[in-house]
């Protein structure tokens, strides 16, 4: 009987020195686990493909995957094993195509617009203003952003990375380029308009299209702080299925230097700017209640504060699609979540695609506040229509003397009537 009870408080023993342990990879424990400090690193959602679900690996990747692993989806029941093979490939397969018609769409519409958006800014001389250049610099970041999608649609489609390292550094540096000039320029929107709402007459000093160019100069050197070692740190490798992943690749210890990385993306691409954004808007807010004529015209009021409205509703577009991934990826780094609940899964595809949205939804918000880039996408998609109601605009404006459209180009302006 004493014997008996030695050994099974032995074996018990044995079996929590077990379970304090760090358990490294191996066959039937694909994952790196650290148990006593809850702490772990996974693949990120753009470097995995739908027939890795169910692992996971110590790497980590792109803002907006950086910490969960996709793939649990296709993790069998304990009570269906037998058929796990051919439920993973089907669910792999449904999972790939769906991606892929999704982020087909997010860049058709996201290319497109932005594109555009640049063309009006860069086409018509009146559309040079402070605020339409920080919009360009915000389409152009979104631009980048959605020509990766293609890549990553056939990764999933392939279930590898079958483009080489190369095109896996352009790819994971344009995904933290973009999160950081977008936060940037938003913020620097914000402080611009906080000053042409609250001081008019330093606006005049500082809100100039040369000085906008700088501060997006700057944006870009500032964001190349951490693209930079992105783009270096980024590697293929070739995982235990023989298929290849794009990932990045920390220094050791892997697993506290990706969480460094996590956190500090949350306070510098999120925390510190939403804050000055929101004392901006609070300020501005305040200003206009107080205020009912802020120039010196109705008119030029009216369009102070429509355009402060149409930053307003930018701003808070982007906050509403990027803040479910922040908090995210924060709650996962510190806490233990299931990774097979099929509803925490779920919630983390519809983060990943909340950001890439955002790339694609400001050029259909400029259009739908702005009346000068509805006129400036309206004449790029219907050159006849416009070239007509020009000429009759032309007509009306040499009997009127009424100014000449924004959107027209300077080389119309100087013709003559």
């Amino acid at each position: 009987m004493q014997q008996g009870a030695r050994k099974d408080a032995r074996t018990r023993s044995e079996k929590e020195r077990e379970r304090s342990s760090i358990i490294l990879r191996a066959p039937h424990t694909p994952l790196i686990w650290f148990p006593c400090t809850n702490i772990y690193t996974v693949m990120e959602f753009s470097t995995l493909t739908p027939e890795d679900f169910g692992e996971r690996q110590a790497v980590s990747g792109t803002p907006r995957g950086v910490t969960f692993v996709e793939d649990l989806l296709l993790v069998p029941s304990k009570g269906n094993e037998t058929s796990g093979v051919s439920a993973r490939s089907a669910t792999s397969l449904i999972i790939a195509v769906c991606i892929t018609a999704l982020y087909s769409l997010i860049c058709v519409v996201g290319l497109l617009g932005n594109v555009l958006v640049m063309y009006g800014v860069l086409r018509y001389t009146k559309m040079k203003t402070a605020t339409n250049i920080y919009i360009f610099n915000l389409a152009l970041a979104d631009a980048l952003a959605t020509s990766t999608l293609p890549f990553q649609s056939a990764k999933y489609l392939m279930s590898t990375w079958p483009f080489g390292e190369l095109l896996c550094k352009v790819v994971i540096g344009i995904d933290y380029y973009n999160m950081f000039t977008s936060i940037f320029t938003l913020t620097m929107m914000s402080v611009d308009r906080y000053i042409a709402v609250c001081h008019p007459v330093k606006a005049l000093d500082f809100r100039t299209p040369a000085k906008a160019k700088l501060i997006n100069v700057c944006i870009w050197i500032l964001a190349s702080a951490v693209g930079g070692p992105v783009m270096v740190m980024a590697v293929t490798k070739v995982t235990e299925k023989g298929s290849t992943a794009c990932t990045l690749r920390f220094p050791e210890p892997e697993w506290y230097w990706d969480t460094v990385t996590k956190i500090c993306v949350f306070i510098l691409a999120f925390v510190v700017p939403v804050l000055v954004i929101t004392v901006c808007y609070g300020l501005m807010i305040l200003r206009l209640k107080s205020v009912r004529l802020l120039s010196g015209s109705k008119e030029k009021d009216r369009n102070l504060r429509r355009i402060t409205r149409m930053v307003l509703v930018v701003v808070a577009a982007f906050i509403f699609c990027w803040t479910p991934i922040h908090i995210f990826i924060i709650v996962k780094t510190m806490v233990n979540i299931d990774h097979q609940n099929l509803l925490v899964v779920a919630c983390w595809h519809l983060c990943i695609a909340l950001g890439y949205i955002n790339s694609s939804l400001n050029p259909l918000l400029y259009a739908f506040f702005d009346e000068n880039f509805k006129r400036c996408f309206r004449d790029f998609c219907l050159p006849h229509r416009s070239r007509s109601e020009q000429s009759s605009f032309s007509r009306a404006r040499n009997s009127t003397k009424e100014p000449a459209s924004v959107c027209a180009s300077a080389a119309a302006r100087r013709a003559p009537a």
